[in-house]
C-alpha cells in the first residue's frame, strides 16, 4: 500500500475505490497514511477518499445486481431456500445495511446482497455516498485536531 500512499490524492482515490471492492485493502489505513505524509490538504483527502471508496461501493453493487440465482445454484451450490432466507434478512433491513458497508467483509456481502436483491438503487448509492463521507469526515476531523501529535507520536 505504500505506493498508494505515495501517489497522494490519486493513490487515496485508487486505493479508496479498490477498498470499496472485494479486495481486502484498508481505506482507513490508507487515509491516514496520506495524513502522515503532512503535506496533505486534509479536506482534498476527505474528498479523495469519500469519492473514490464510493465509486467502489458503486461497482460492488452493480456487481451483485448483475447476479443470478442460477449462477449462485451452479458454481457456489447454495439452495434457493437459503437465497429466499437471505431475501428476508435483506428485505427486513432493507436499504439501512447501506449504512454499514464500511464493516469488513461483513459490510461486502451486505452490499452485493442489496444489489443482488435490487434493493432501493438511487436511495442506496445516496447512502452508500452518505456513510463513505461520515466515515472519513470522522477520521478528518481528528487528523485536523490532533494530527500534529499523532505524527510527532509516530516519528519517536
Amino acid at each position: 500500500m505504500d505506493w498508494l500512499i505515495q501517489l497522494g490524492y490519486w493513490g487515496l482515490f485508487i486505493g479508496t475505490f479498490l477498498a470499496g471492492t472485494v479486495l481486502p485493502i484498508s481505506s482507513d489505513i490508507l487515509l491516514v497514511g496520506v495524513f502522515t505524509l503532512g503535506d496533505s490538504n486534509p479536506w482534498l483527502c476527505l474528498l479523495a477518499a469519500t469519492s473514490g471508496n464510493w465509486i467502489g461501493l458503486i461497482t460492488t453493487y452493480s456487481l451483485g445486481w448483475l447476479g443470478k440465482w442460477e449462477w449462485l445454484e451452479r458454481w457456489f451450490n447454495i439452495k434457493r431456500e437459503k437465497l429466499i432466507e437471505q431475501k428476508k434478512v435483506v428485505d427486513k433491513y432493507g436499504v439501512w445495511i447501506a449504512l454499514f458497508t464500511w464493516i469488513p467483509v461483513v459490510g461486502i456481502v451486505g452490499l452485493v446482497g442489496l444489489g443482488f436483491y435490487k434493493v432501493k438503487p438511487r436511495l442506496t448509492i445516496l447512502l452508500l455516498l452518505l456513510g463513505c463521507f461520515a466515515r472519513f469526515l470522522g477520521w478528518t476531523l481528528l487528523y485536523v485536531r490532533f494530527g500534529q501529535q499523532f505524527i510527532e507520536w509516530i516519528t519517536r
